[in-house]
């Protein structure tokens, strides 16, 4: 048995492994989300390389934008899904998303809605089902497993091989971010994203603002069930989304104190906001935009 002070060291050692110059290089394996997700975390991953670390990412054979060329390792597996598939499910998400311009969690995660994630959620079984990939992957002796939570597979990844994960994330959807990491969370002061409220709310807000928390804890696990159901049978034991998120060492968060409000935050979290933005680029706004503030918010959400 490991002594008890070793699983405090997990989020110190990714911490430095991820910080130039206080460590050595060392051996990281991605799990990336395809589309806009691995625009902002493939930036991140060539400067990790130009800081010398190893990295191995391993992704499906279909998808939308992780089959280009990179300089560095990648392994492929083939999921039970074509680009047509992803294509055709993906066109109803957004054909439902502009008829019904709701921003309910209810219509998010219901179908049709969820028929896209399904297909994305239901990959990681493929993954495993390639025996060669997974026993290159368990000899490879990673130091850590950097992951966008999104499709929980990278979760799975690193609970499978007992390996610290850093979660690389804009947030994580539904209440997984304060369950997986035991951080205080008060629904009476802090609104929940798809309401639109401010920290400023009435009696009858915060009222709707617990509900909606009770909905993110009925409706997210319909949402999340094939991935659990995965992730039960890779780990051979029935897995819940408490399982997966604590397991986080560090959680990467692409947000900021403007944009969000104040709330607890627990000492594995690193806020790194400004990575969205390059230097140099900005310029001054030539009109107040009509949307509201809460929108930006939202729409800032998923991407």
């Amino acid at each position: 048995m490991a002594p008890a002070i070793l699983p405090g060291l997990l989020p110190l050692c990714v911490c430095l492994l991820l910080t130039p110059g206080f460590a050595q290089a060392g051996k990281l394996l991605v799990v990336p989300m395809d589309g806009s997700h691995w625009f902002t975390m493939h930036l991140v991953v060539e400067k990790l390389i130009q800081r010398g670390h190893e990295v191995v990412a391993v992704m499906p054979e279909v998808s939308w934008h992780l089959g280009k060329s990179f300089n560095f390792t990648v392994k492929t597996y083939s999921p039970s899904y074509t680009l047509d598939d992803l294509n055709h499910h993906f066109k109803i998400f957004l054909d439902y998303r502009w008829k019904t311009q709701e921003n309910s969690l209810f219509s998010l995660l219901m179908y049709p809605t969820s028929s896209v994630f399904e297909y994305q959620f239901s990959h990681c079984r493929s993954l495993f089902n390639n025996k060669k990939l997974v026993k290159y992957l368990k000899e490879s002796s990673f130091d850590a497993v950097f992951l966008d939570p999104f499709d929980l597979c990278g979760l799975i990844i690193a609970k499978y091989f007992s390996l610290p994960s850093v979660v690389f994330s804009r947030g994580i959807f539904c209440h997984y971010l304060e369950e997986g990491s035991q951080c205080p969370f008060a629904a009476s002061y802090v609104p929940r994203i798809l309401l639109g409220f401010s920290d400023s709310m009435t009696f009858r807000e915060r009222v709707w603002n617990y509900i909606s928390l009770l909905q993110e804890h009925l409706l997210c696990r319909h949402f999340i069930k094939t991935a659990l159901e995965t992730a039960s049978e890779i780990l051979q034991t029935t897995v819940t989304a408490y399982d997966l998120f604590s397991h986080t060492s560090i959680w990467l968060l692409r947000t900021d104190f403007v944009l969000d409000y104040p709330k607890p935050v627990m000492p594995n979290m690193v806020f790194i906001g400004g990575i969205n933005c390059h230097p140099g680029t900005g310029k001054p706004l030539s009109q107040v935009s009509h949307l509201s503030f809460s929108m930006f918010r939202i729409i800032w959400l998923w991407t």
